[in-house]
């Protein structure tokens, strides 16, 4: 049987096809698991006009927004919920969203997705950056929060499916970040399942397109909320050091990786963090909740994806109550300062960086005292290193 294969959006052919679906009865008959994927168009408000894939493997729910940089809105597996309840309730076209409003943290104007990329130019906080443009001048910009590629449609994005057991679904996509006398990267990304699979991948390359050294910058801002969230839910993953953003952080070093309940006016509290990794370089990360019956993993290369940030803002419910894993090849300070620090890579013409990242839901207490336990395998008898200050980047 041929591998199937359709165009959903694209610029080059000038196509969109619209409300669309295929089930495996089409696709792969001979999987033993019924599958669907649809492509639908949300009306209304801010949300006009977005697009939204909706794969169901079976046993988990994964939605892709192909008019948000291909960011993942949400994914759920029976009534266990991957994903957060932003204030933010639409899924808000990048048209209505300006980036530089706000001073600078126009970005939130949309955020509500269960895992964004944030890049890929740069990321981080907004502010200045000073850097030789591509005419060889120095030049000062205005950066805002965590970059513009969450904002950006795909010009391409289709739907595979292997022919041949276990009939991986994927959904492809290619999105650029690409300006004269500027960067010129692409975004090239495949979000993928199988049938009956309690979990997904993204398998994602940045490649510079042009002919000159280009900075880049990415991380995934994965996000988690109730019911996983919540008091005495546990952070758990192999760290060799972590190290507070700033003094707010600093206070909570001694409790990073433990959560409490929400509590209105919290003020955000973000670790950077280097991980160990196992002989292949690979490492895991969890969010487990209070009752170690339910957990979420995301494992990946320390080579590929070297810095972990996590994110802990546990304000009110109504402000959303929600903590973030941030692998990422940088951590989120303005790129100025990630420069300073070594942190900011730069790709020649044409190269590519490559990084995947595979997500798994986890439900009962054996398989999470499993997975926790392989975690602390890699982890080791060496604790980890907690930094009382942040990085000194003055």
């Amino acid at each position: 049987m041929k591998p199937f294969g359709v165009p959903l959006i694209s610029v080059s052919r000038n196509l969109n096809v619209g409300d669309w679906e295929v089930t495996s009865r089409e696709a792969s008959p001979g999987s033993p698991v019924p599958w669907s994927v649809r492509k639908t168009r949300l009306h209304g408000g801010k949300q006009e006009g977005v697009d939204l894939i909706a794969i169901d493997n079976g046993r988990m729910q994964i939605t892709i927004i192909p008019a948000r940089g291909m960011g993942v809105l949400s994914a759920r597996s029976g009534d266990f919920k991957l994903g957060w309840d932003s204030p933010v309730r639409e899924v808000v076209h990048p048209s209505f969203i300006h980036l530089d409003s706000r001073g600078g943290l126009g970005w939130l104007e949309g955020f509500n997705e269960h895992i964004c990329r944030c890049g890929i130019e740069y990321n981080g906080h907004p502010g200045p950056d000073t850097f030789t443009d591509f005419s060889g001048r120095e030049t000062t910009v205005n950066l805002n929060l965590h970059g513009r590629i969450a904002n950006l449609p795909a010009q391409e994005v289709e739907i595979a499916v292997d022919p041949d057991p276990p009939y991986r679904i994927r959904i492809r996509g290619e999105v650029c970040e690409r300006t004269f006398y500027g960067p010129r990267l692409l975004l090239k990304t495949e979000i993928s399942t199988e049938p009956g699979q309690n979990g997904f991948r993204i398998s994602d390359s940045i490649t510079n397109m042009g002919s000159q050294p280009q900075e880049f910058e990415i991380f995934y801002h994965c996000n988690y909320g109730q019911p996983l969230l919540g008091e005495g839910a546990r952070f758990v993953a192999p760290v060799r050091r972590v190290t507070p953003l700033n003094a707010r952080a600093a206070e909570g070093i001694r409790e990073f990786d433990a959560y409490a309940g929400p509590v209105a006016g919290f003020q955000e509290q973000v670790y950077c963090m280097r991980l160990a990794a196992d002989a292949r370089g690979r490492t895991e990360a969890m969010l487990r909740d209070a009752a170690a019956d339910r957990a979420v993993s995301l494992a990946f290369s320390i080579q590929e994806l070297p810095c972990l940030t996590l994110w802990k803002d546990t304000g009110a419910p109504e402000d959303g109550y929600v903590t973030g894993i941030e692998p990422g090849v940088n951590f989120p300070h303005n790129r100025r300062l990630e420069r300073k620090a070594g942190r900011v890579p730069k790709l020649g013409g044409g190269e590519r960086h490559s990084m995947t990242i595979d997500f798994q839901a986890h439900e009962g207490r054996t398989e999470v005292r499993s997975l926790e336990d392989r975690i602390r395998a890699i982890q080791g008898s060496e604790p980890p290193v907690l930094d009382e200050r942040p990085e000194d980047l003055a």
